[in-house]
Order: structure tokens, then sequence, then C-alpha cells
């Protein structure tokens, strides 16, 4: 069975900078596609950014391309979701997620595995 893990959440002020990470374990991390998707109160589940097997390759929501960064290190079984420049609208719980496929999806239906989510609050 996947687990996935979530840290790194908190509180920051506009313009500030967060980074997340996501510990795999159990499966072959080097074989998912890994995800990270956002809910703010209130609204669906959002995809934010999603990497490759092997990183080199990786899709932006709009809303957070030239912010945000995802990257993989297949050595530690861990996922990172660099945030710079945050915003307000920024604010949500931010899963991290994986597929089982060699694809790339933004679709949160594609992912089989799911971790608990950390709080993102970002303070005007």
């Amino acid at each position: 069975q996947v687990q996935l893990a979530e840290s790194g959440g908190g509180l920051v002020q506009a313009g500030g900078s967060l980074r997340l990470s996501c510990a795999a374990s159990g499966g072959t991390f080097s074989r998912f596609v890994m995800g990270w998707f956002r809910q703010a109160p209130g609204k669906e589940r959002d995809f934010v950014a999603t990497i490759s097997w092997g990183g080199g390759t990786t899709s932006y929501a709009d809303s957070v391309k030239g912010r945000f960064t995802i990257s993989r290190d297949n050595a530690k079984n861990t996922v990172y979701l660099q945030m710079n420049s945050l915003k307000p609208a920024d604010t949500a719980v931010y899963y991290c997620a994986a597929r089982e496929h060699s694809l790339r999806s933004t679709r949160y239906s594609d992912y089989k595995y799911w971790g608990q989510g950390t709080q993102v609050t970002v303070s005007s």
C-alpha cells in the first residue's frame, strides 16, 4: 500500500515563500507520476502541478505558473512544491497525489493515492 505524507505547510505573509514536501512509502516511487492539488474552503480540489517519473517534464496551473516549482528526488522518495510570491488566494489545503501511469494528468480522478493534506495560509 502506497502512503503519502505532506509537510511544510504553515502561515506566511503575502509575498513570502514555503516549501512543501511529500514523502512516499510503499510501491516504486520512480514509477509514479506525482501531482500537487489544493482545496480551499467551499471549493473543489484544483490541480496545481504535476511531474513526470524522472522529473524532466512538469505542468502547472495557470494561476501558479512562474511562482511555484515542482520537483522530485527519487532517491529520497520525495516530491516538493516550492511556492514563492504567495498570495492570499493561494490559501488552501495542499495535497500530494500519486498516479501509477507514465502520463502526467491534471485531473484529480486520475490519481490513485493521496496524502492527508497540509494547510497553507497566506495573510494579506
